[in-house]
């Protein structure tokens, strides 16, 4: 078993967590490649962090499965962009911490 973590990414973890429960169980080599057509900023970051976790462990990507995926909240980043008559209306730019575990499949499977 291997994990692999990537924290203070610049992706909102709402939209992070859809991708993550897509691919959790699956097989790596087959996690990666329904990951590089999926037209979504956070699918290309989950899948470099499974292809580490991968190298990590020193495994092959069709000898394991992915185990845990989760994508928890970081720090928002806080900004304020001025609007008309003086006032101003803050923007959340929020981060993420994605952690990733991958474990050798069984035989039998």
């Amino acid at each position: 078993m291997s994990t692999a973590t990537l924290k203070f990414i610049r992706l909102s973890p709402k939209k992070a967590r859809l991708i993550a429960q897509e691919v959790q169980g699956l097989k790596g080599d087959y996690a990666i490649a329904s990951l590089e057509f999926t037209p979504n900023k956070a699918a290309k970051v989950i899948s470099k962090v499974i292809a580490s976790a991968i190298a990590n462990g020193g495994y092959e990507a069709e000898d394991v499965v992915v185990s845990s995926c989760r994508v928890d909240a970081g720090p928002v980043l806080k900004r304020f962009m001025p609007r008309a008559r003086g006032r101003a209306t803050s923007i959340r730019k929020p981060t993420s911490h994605i952690f990733v575990e991958v474990k050798e499949k069984s035989e039998g499977r």
